[in-house]
């Protein structure tokens, strides 16, 4: 199993995040960042799981989609660094193979 290792930038991204969905319902903001970190465990038993993000093809450094943002992360031995989380505009979403 892998190890998954949150930055103090990805955890900063999503309190943001929270902070942003909550100004409208902290019910959502809840909902959502449990649907991020859910997507993000699964990655502890298929850290291959997410696909290599387009603009730096590099195949340690991987993307999950999870609605309209991308959870960044790398690969580094027998753990993951979760780096960072951001919105994924629209035009972003050709060829990710998951629609949001």
């Amino acid at each position: 199993m892998t190890k998954i290792i949150w930055s103090q930038p990805a955890v900063s991204d999503l309190e943001k995040l929270h902070d942003y969905i909550a100004k409208d319902s902290v019910v959502y903001a809840d909902a959502f960042i449990l649907k991020i970190l859910n997507a993000v465990d699964q990655l502890a038993h298929f850290p291959k799981s997410g696909r290599v993000v387009p603009e730096i093809h590099q195949e340690h450094t991987r993307e999950l989609i999870v609605g309209h943002y991308r959870i960044v992360y790398d690969i580094v031995g027998p753990a993951l660094y979760r780096s960072g989380a951001g919105h994924r505009p629209r035009s972003d979403w050709s060829g990710a193979g998951q629609a949001p």
